[in-house]
C-alpha cells in the first residue's frame, strides 16, 4: 500500500498537467479529491457526453436551499482533471473533507489557540524574494511543467510553514474528516491511493504524520447536521475569478485555460492571435507583423527579467504595446473577453434537477431561448405567440426571483405591443430555482402560488403592482384573487398617499392589458373609484406637510399625473385636473406641490401663460417665504426647461425674483435651484443662460424674442423639404 500526496493549487493550469502527469505514471487504484463526500454520488456524471465544464459541484440544505456550498471546477482545475482521470481508467474516485451537512450549519466558535491564518504563497514568494506571489507561484510551477518532484517539493515546502502553527478551529475539523475517509479507504486494502488537495493541507495527510484516531473523532464528535443534496450545475468563467466554495478565485481564468490547453511553445504566439481576432472584429487594425512583433517583445522581456518563459505580465505588455497601439481602452475589452471570458459551462440531462428546474429547461427549449453568460439582448413582438410565450416566461421567473432577465427600456420599447430584455445567465440562479421548487412543480404553478401569497398581506399600492405583474406573467388563476383583493382593499383604504401609489400600475394594466388578451374591465372600476377618492382627498392631504414629506407628495402626484396620461379618459382628466386646481389655490399648501399643480394645468392647457405667469410673480414676491418660493420654482419648472426657453415673460419673473434676494437668503436658496436646473440638459442650460444674458443687457422679454425674430425665413425655408425627407 503507497498514498501519494498532490498538493495542488485550485485552478492552477501548472498544477492540472503536474496531476495528470502523476497520474499516468502512479496508476491508482483510487482516487480521493478534496471536496464534499456528498460528491461521491455525482462524480461519474463528470464523464458523461453532456458534461461541459466550466461546473460546479453544489450542495444545498434541503429545506434551506439557499445554505449552500458551490465547488467550482474548470478544465484546467486539478480536481477535474482527476476526476476525468479516475473515470476514464474506471478507478475508484471520492471526495474527502468535512461532509457538507454539517460544514453548512457549521458555527465557527471562536477558537484562543488558533493563530492568524498563513498564506502559504505570498510567505514562500517572500521567501524565494518575489514580492507578488502570484509571480512566484507562475514562475515555480505554472511555467514549469514538473513531474511527481514538485509534489514532494511543496510538500516539504508546505511541511516547514506549517511547523508549530495551530490552524483554526474549522480547519483542524476539515482536516479531521480528510484523514477519516483516507483512513476508510487504506482499510478496504487499496495498493495505490492517489489524494488530491490544496497544498496547504498536504502534511496533515501524510499516513505515517496522522494523530491518534480518537483526537480526530474528538473534533468531529457531536457536530450538528442538515439534510443536504448535491447536484452540478453550469458555471460561468467570470465566476471562476471569484472566490466561492474552495475559498480560491483566480483573476485571469481565460489565460489559464490558454495555458491548458495549448502547447507551451505555442501558447504567446495563439494568444496573441486570438487578441488580433477580436481587435478586428472591434474594427481595430492589426496587422500579422504587429502579432510576430509582439511575440518577441514578449520573449525579450521575459529574458530581460529573467523568467522561464514570458508570462502573463510580459504577455499583456506586448500586446498592449504592439497590438493596441498604447492604448487603454482595447486593452480593456481583451481583459472582459480574453482574460475573463463569457463561457458558460453545460451539464447533461441526466443531472439530478429539481422539477421546477426541468420544466425551465424544457419550456427554454421550446421556445429556443439560449442560456448564455454574456448579456444579450431580446426584442420581443407581443403580437407574435412565440414572443409573447417568451415574455410570459421571463415575467413568471422575476416573480419567483429567478432573474434570468431584467426588462430594459430601449427607443424599440416603447409601445403597446414591444418589450426589451437583457438576458444574462449567473450560478446563482440554480439556487433561486431551488429555493422556488416548494412553492410548484411547474414554472407557472409557482408563480400563481408566489402571487397568491404576496397577495395576502399587500396593501393597495403593492397589490396594484402585483396586478401588473399577473398581468404580464398571464397567470389567469392568481389574477382573479389578486383583483377581488384589490377590490377589497381600495374599499377600506382611506390614505389618500396609498391611494395615490396604486393609480400608475393600475393605469398600465388598463391601457396594456389587451395585449395579453386578459379582461381588466375589475380594474377599470377600481381605477376610477381610487381616482374619485384621491381628488376628494388629495387637498387635505397636501396640508400642513414638512419638506421631506411634500417631496414624496410630489412624486405621487407625477405618477398619478402618469397613470391618467395613459388614459385617454376625459371623466378621469376632469376629476383629476380639479382636484388639482384646488391645491394649486389653496392656501397652507407646500410650494413644491403648488407649483407642481399650475406646471400640470399649464401643461394641459387649463391655465394660460398670462394666469400662471402671474402666479409665478406673485409667487416670487418680494413679501413671499423664499423657501417657500424656491420649492414652489422647483415644483413648477422640473422635467423641462421649454418653459423658459420659449416663454421668456416667465424668465423675466424667474431672474427678477433670484437676482432681488438677500446675499444670506440667496446662500440658502442656492442648492434648491441648482437641483432645479441640474435637470435640464446642458443644450437647455445653455441657452436660458444666453437668454439671461440678454434681459441683462436691458433687452427684456421683447428682445429675447426679438432675437429669435431676426431669422432670415426664407432662407430656412430652403432645408425644409431635405429635413422632412430625413424625418420621413
Amino acid at each position: 500500500m503507497s498514498v501519494h500526496i498532490l498538493g495542488i493549487r485550485h485552478h492552477g493550469p501548472g498544477s492540472a498537467r503536474a496531476v495528470a502527469d502523476a497520474l499516468e505514471r502512479l496508476d491508482p487504484e483510487v482516487v480521493l479529491i478534496e471536496g464534499p463526500p456528498e460528491l461521491d454520488s455525482v462524480a461519474p456524471l463528470a464523464a458523461a457526453a453532456g458534461m461541459r465544464p466550466p461546473v460546479a459541484g453544489l450542495v444545498y440544505a434541503t429545506d434551506r436551499p439557499a445554505t449552500a456550498a458551490f465547488y467550482p471546477m474548470a478544465v484546467f482545475s486539478p480536481e477535474w482533471v482527476a476526476l476525468r482521470w479516475a473515470l476514464e481508467h474506471g478507478r475508484q474516485v471520492r471526495f474527502l473533507d468535512l461532509p457538507a451537512n454539517a460544514a453548512l450549519v457549521l458555527e465557527d466558535a471562536e477558537d484562543p489557540s488558533a493563530e492568524p491564518p498563513i498564506d502559504p504563497i505570498a510567505t514562500l514568494a517572500e521567501a524565494a524574494g518575489y514580492d507578488d506571489p502570484e509571480r512566484w507561484w507562475e514562475d515555480a510551477v505554472e511555467l514549469r511543467y514538473h513531474g511527481l518532484e514538485v509534489f514532494d517539493a511543496l510538500l516539504d515546502a508546505m511541511r516547514a510553514l506549517r511547523e508549530g502553527h495551530v490552524p483554526d478551529l474549522r480547519t483542524q475539523r476539515r482536516e479531521a474528516a480528510m484523514r477519516k475517509v483516507l483512513r476508510a479507504v487504506i482499510r478496504g486494502g487499496a495498493g495505490t491511493i492517489a489524494v488530491v488537495c490544496g497544498a496547504w493541507h498536504a502534511p496533515v495527510l501524510v499516513p505515517s504524520e496522522f494523530p491518534a484516531q480518537a483526537a480526530d473523532n474528538g473534533l468531529l464528535k457531536g457536530l450538528r447536521t442538515t439534510k443536504v443534496a448535491a447536484t452540478w450545475v453550469p458555471w460561468t468563467s467570470s465566476r471562476l475569478a471569484r472566490a466561492s466554495g474552495y475559498g480560491a478565485g483566480i483573476s485571469s481564468p481565460g489565460w489559464y485555460h490558454h495555458l491548458f490547453t495549448t502547447a507551451r511553445d505555442e501558447a504567446v504566439g495563439r494568444w496573441l492571435v486570438r487578441v488580433a481576432h477580436l481587435l478586428r472584429r472591434e474594427q481595430h487594425d492589426v496587422s500579422p507583423a504587429a502579432v510576430i512583433e509582439g511575440v518577441r517583445l514578449a520573449d525579450a522581456l521575459a529574458v530581460l527579467r529573467n523568467r522561464p518563459h514570458p508570462g502573463l505580465p510580459e504577455v499583456l505588455e506586448a500586446c498592449q504595446a504592439v497590438l493596441c497601439g498604447g492604448s487603454d481602452v482595447p486593452m480593456r475589452l481583451v481583459a472582459r473577453k480574453l482574460l475573463v471570458g463569457d463561457i458558460l459551462g453545460r451539464v447533461p440531462a441526466e443531472t439530478p434537477m429539481v422539477p421546477l428546474a426541468k420544466d425551465l429547461e424544457a419550456t427554454r427549449k421550446r421556445l429556443r431561448l439560449k442560456q448564455s453568460a454574456a448579456e444579450q439582448q431580446l426584442d420581443l413582438d407581443l403580437r407574435t405567440p412565440t414572443h409573447l410565450e417568451r415574455s410570459k416566461l421571463l415575467h413568471r421567473l422575476l416573480l419567483l426571483g429567478v432573474r434570468w432577465g431584467e426588462p430594459a427600456e430601449t427607443a424599440r420599447t416603447r409601445g403597446t405591443f414591444r418589450e426589451s430584455w437583457v438576458l444574462e445567465w449567473r450560478p446563482e440562479l440554480a439556487v433561486a430555482l431551488i429555493e422556488a421548487s416548494g412553492l410548484g412543480t411547474t414554472i407557472e404553478s409557482a408563480a400563481t402560488a408566489v402571487v397568491a401569497q404576496r397577495a395576502a398581506g399587500a396593501d393597495i399600492a403593492k397589490l396594484s403592482a402585483l396586478v401588473e405583474d399577473t398581468l404580464t406573467a398571464d397567470l389567469p388563476e392568481a389574477l382573479a384573487g389578486v383583483l377581488a383583493a384589490l377590490d377589497e382593499r381600495a374599499a377600506r383604504q382611506h390614505d389618500t398617499t396609498r391611494l395615490m401609489a396604486a393609480v400608475e400600475p393600475m393605469a398600465r394594466v388598463r391601457r396594456y392589458g389587451n395585449v395579453r388578451r386578459a379582461d381588466t374591465e375589475l380594474v377599470q372600476r377600481v381605477l376610477t373609484g381610487v381616482v374619485t377618492r384621491i381628488a376628494v382627498g388629495l387637498p387635505a392631504a397636501c396640508a400642513g406637510l414638512d419638506e421631506d414629506a411634500g417631496r414624496e407628495v410630489r412624486q405621487l402626484v407625477d405618477g398619478v399625473q402618469r397613470g391618467i396620461g395613459l388614459l385617454d379618459q376625459q371623466e378621469l382628466r376632469e376629476v383629476w385636473y380639479g382636484a388639482l386646481r384646488t391645491v394649486a389655490d389653496r392656501l397652507g399648501v407646500p410650494g413644491l406641490i403648488a407649483g407642481r399643480a399650475v406646471r400640470l394645468l399649464l401643461d394641459a392647457g387649463l391655465l394660460d401663460v398670462a394666469d400662471a405667469g402671474g402666479r409665478l410673480s406673485r409667487q416670487l414676491s418680494v413679501a413671499a417665504d423664499a423657501t417657500q418660493a424656491a420649492g414652489w420654482l422647483e415644483g413648477f419648472l422640473s422635467g423641462e426647461a421649454a418653459l423658459l426657453v420659449h416663454e421668456p415673460e416667465l424668465l423675466e419673473i424667474v431672474d427678477r425674483w433670484a437676482t432681488g434676494v438677500g446675499e444670506e437668503v440667496f446662500d440658502h436658496l442656492l442648492p434648491l435651484l441648482r437641483r432645479t436646473f441640474a435637470e435640464f440638459s446642458a443644450p437647455e442650460r445653455r441657452e436660458i443662460g444666453l437668454r439671461v444674458r440678454r434681459i441683462d443687457r436691458g433687452e427684456g422679454a421683447s428682445g429675447a424674442r426679438a432675437a429669435d425674430e431676426d431669422l432670415n425665413h426664407e432662407r430656412a425655408a430652403l432645408v425644409v423639404p431635405r429635413i422632412l425627407e430625413l424625418l420621413g
